[in-house]
């Protein structure tokens, strides 16, 4: 359960502290006073998105935490599987919005993701406003609803139903009409033997350019090697740098007695020689090599470039994506050369998922059939109590199917499940979209939710006006149902109504006042006759008289007995 909850310069609130307790927690105020503020807040600690014209006006930074005692399994759960302490009774949020629009978010003082808050979230509190109401509206809603009193399990079929959406993904990939297929093939084919007639080599290129390089400084390759052969290797006019050195070396050695270091300086020499011979012998085979002209080889090599230009130009910007192309079109080309018995082979497969999903959703359709008639007989108890008499609820559940009788599967099955409804005597079930009136929605909303509330695993559900569209003795009913349900788990009213904010187990008003010029919300626990006058201003509108008390006493004396 919610605990407490502190709220800091979140648009009026400059600094709250709301203490909350087991059972029907009532919020009431005048209205601007900042109660559906306090609603925006607890939304933004469960991960709702917020922008920074949240934060109350001149301050840098906003923040809301809440302590939460009394863990539920599905939150112990959610906590194990994110790498948290499972055992602990309470944990404490809490999220942060700057200036700069950016948000943190904390659980037990370790930094969260968003999207791990949302999760967490969601485990630990029920909010229903008038949006909730609206969603009533959408048939989508009527399924998770029905889903959530049945406890149907959805993954078995899920798992089967995305892998035959991606099998037909697959069949309608690979089903051309023939004219297309033929055009695709002729394309694919003319691009492969495009590709094949100049047949590029990885790294062809950079040899090619090496080499076309080389042969057109062919003479300045051809003079500077000759020189060095020469110089190195010597001739008949002048001694060679390896004669000199073979000379120098014996030179050395008859110094060898008298300076020790002359002998090694001998052999260095020595080893020079062997060295300086290889590399006069490489350039006497690189001019050796370059004596022949290498004009028809350059334009060979240019032939071959330009041919390898033209294939990057329509393939890749490289020869490496040219390979890659070919080696996809190939692949490609195999792949609808055997189309036909590819697709003949992925509509078996297809078949075989399609008659699993169909045994696993029929299952799932079983179940909700079968829960259909317990939520309709809990949900209309439940809203006869709630001045709908008169009223027949009934959930359909029917396959859906497409005009050649075959099921249509979605993502929950294959059933259409929609909320009937008739409110007067006589009168057909129709489509309660089409005809239920904002103050029927609330007490069917209300309704659903105490059917379900034990179902969910949340232990707290909070209310935000509730009471909208109805009043008088229906009001009543509302808060009476409130207080039973807060029985089961802490429920938390945003209200407007003294017969239910009388029903209330703890009371809290929230008030508006100016302070050093700005406006600023604060919050107290009511009690005693300051929760009596409370009452009384609500029954009222303008002024407290002995009357309104006296029915706000009477009223909050007949709610201990609920």
């Amino acid at each position: 359960m919610l605990t407490s909850l502190h709220i800091e310069n979140i648009a009026v609130i400059k600094e709250l502290d709301i203490d909350l307790e087991d059972g029907l927690n009532v919020l009431t105020g005048e209205t601007g006073a900042g109660k559906s503020i306090l609603i925006d807040s607890i939304n933004f600690l469960l991960g709702s998105r917020a922008g920074k014209e949240m934060i109350r006006s001149g301050e840098e930074k906003a923040s809301v935490s809440a302590l939460f005692t009394g863990i539920s399994d599905a939150t112990r759960t959610m906590l194990f599987e994110n790498g948290f302490d499972a055992d602990s009774d309470e944990i404490m949020l809490l999220r942060s919005l700057t200036k700069e629009g950016r948000t943190t978010a904390k659980l037990n003082g370790r930094s969260i993701t968003g999207a791990m808050l949302r999760e967490i979230g969601k485990t630990l509190i029920n909010i229903h406003g008038q949006n909730d109401n609206q969603a009533l509206m959408q048939k989508s809603s009527h399924v998770k609803i029905l889903d959530t009193y049945a406890d149907t399990e959805l993954s078995r079929y899920l798992t089967v139903y995305e892998e035959m959406q991606g099998v037909k993904k697959r069949i309608e990939a690979a089903s051309f009409d023939e004219s297309e297929k033929m055009r695709t093939l002729e394309m694919l084919r003319y691009q492969i033997n495009d590709i094949e007639s100049v047949g590029p080599k990885e790294n062809e290129e950079e040899k090619l350019e090496a080499e076309r390089t080389r042969l057109a400084n062919i003479e300045k390759i051809t003079k500077n090697a000759r020189y060095v052969y020469l110089a190195l290797k010597g001739s008949e006019k002048r001694e060679s740098a390896l004669q000199l050195i073979e000379k120098s070396a014996a030179a050395l050695e008859q110094l060898g007695g008298i300076i020790p270091e002359a002998e090694e300086y001998a052999k260095k020499l020595t080893e020079f020689r062997y060295e300086i011979d290889d590399i006069a012998e490489a350039a006497y085979d690189i001019a050796s090599d370059s004596d022949t002209d290498p004009t028809a080889r350059l334009d060979k090599i240019e032939a071959r470039l330009d041919a390898l230009t033209k294939l990057k130009r329509k393939y890749g910007p490289t020869i490496a994506d040219v390979l890659e192309f070919e080696k996809k079109a190939k692949e490609k080309f195999e792949e609808l050369e055997s189309s036909d018995e590819q697709i003949a082979k992925l509509e078996r497969k297809y078949a075989l998922l399609e008659a699993e999903a169909r045994e696993l959703a029929g299952e799932i359709s079983t179940r909700r059939i079968e829960a259909a008639k317990g939520l309709v007989g809990s949900i209309t108890e439940t809203l006869e109590f709630l001045d709908m008499p008169k009223v027949r609820f009934f959930v359909s559940v029917e396959p859906k199917k497409d005009a050649e009788g075959k099921y249509i599967y979605e993502r929950n099955g294959y059933d259409d499940v929609e909320f009937l409804i008739s409110t007067n005597p006589g009168e057909p079930l129709q489509s309660m979209i089409k005809i239920a009136s904002g103050g029927e929605l609330s007490r069917i909303m209300l309704a659903i939710k105490s059917v379900i509330s034990d179902k969910d695993g949340v232990d707290t559900i909070i209310f935000d006006e509730i009471d909208t569209g109805v009043s008088g003795k229906t009001s009543r009913k509302i808060g009476i149902k409130l207080r039973q349900m807060s029985k089961a788990l802490q429920v938390i009213c945003v209200t407007h109504s003294a017969q239910i904010a009388s029903a209330a187990n703890a009371h809290m008003y929230i008030s508006k006042q100016e302070e050093h010029g700005r406006a600023s919300t604060s919050v107290s626990v009511l009690s005693g006759e300051d929760r009596v006058d409370e009452i009384a201003r609500i029954i009222g509108g303008i002024d407290i008289t002995d009357l309104g008390r006296a029915a706000a006493r009477e009223m909050i004396l007949e709610a201990e007995n609920f």
